[in-house]
């Protein structure tokens, strides 16, 4: 059983010596009601107390609850916050690239990348670092946009899986408003991460966890997991492991 009282102190300390060892005083991370930028958020405010900002960068399809939820969660733990809305840039792509609204992931690639633009920008101003909010389960499984949720200078969660997340949160009193929810990116309205993978993260980082472990499919399935949610784990673990990488430079 994993110690996550200890885990905090870890990730806290992680935070404060990345930022002030790359000759930073300050951290920025997108704050979008969920709960991996809220224990993200919670983390950084632990950190850097005096001088944090998180930034909610609600597009057009983002819902009014998690707006609500990441004010809550601010309210709470006197989180400093400032609201940008995208809406306006997001409507001008709409206008240069027609059919990018024929396509809930383009739009919500572009959301995601619109933030980005907002967070480093806010970096640069304020002489911060950007703080990632994407866990090990989501990046193994690709599930994240290039330049977008997946960008950032460092990143204290991307070690723990969807699952260990929701322990850390109850660790660092997340409101339960946030851990109940059912996961999501916000990415577009009603839009679930489990709906759209077709398995839960009980069962997907279960099996992620047997993979790196070395385990074969007959022990893996021996545990009664299903073939299917196997399959799927092993082909986006295959399929989207460059996202995981920088650009191949080539060598001359």
């Amino acid at each position: 059983m994993r110690d996550f009282e200890t885990i905090a102190q870890k990730l806290v300390a992680f935070i404060q010596n990345a930022v002030k060892n790359r000759g930073f005083d300050a951290v920025v991370f997108g704050l979008s009601g969920g709960i991996d930028s809220a224990v993200v958020a919670r983390l950084c405010q632990l950190a850097f107390k005096d001088s944090h900002k998180a930034l909610m960068l609600p597009s057009r399809q983002s819902s009014k609850e998690s707006l609500e939820h990441a004010l809550e969660l601010c309210e709470k733990f006197g989180i400093q916050n400032e609201i940008i809305s995208i809406s306006a840039p997001q409507d001008a792509f709409l206008e240069t690239l027609p059919n990018l609204a024929q396509s809930q992931i383009r739009l919500g690639n572009l959301c995601s990348r619109l933030r980005m633009i907002c967070l480093y920008d806010y970096a640069f101003a304020n002489n911060a670092l950007v703080v990632g909010t994407s866990n090990k389960s989501e990046i193994l499984l690709g599930y994240g946009t290039i330049y977008g949720d997946l960008a950032c200078a460092i990143n204290p969660i991307g070690n723990l899986y969807k699952t260990e997340i929701y322990k850390l949160a109850k660790v660092l009193e997340i409101p339960q408003s946030i851990m109940q929810k059912a996961p999501s990116a916000d990415l577009y309205a009603g839009q679930s991460d489990e709906e759209e993978l077709g398995f839960s993260y009980a069962t997907l980082d279960r099996i992620m966890l047997l993979l790196l472990e070395g385990k074969d499919d007959v022990a893996i399935l021996a545990q009664g997991l299903p073939k299917d949610a196997l399959n799927l784990v092993r082909t986006r673990m295959k399929h989207f492991a460059f996202k995981q990488k920088m650009p191949d430079i080539a060598q001359i």
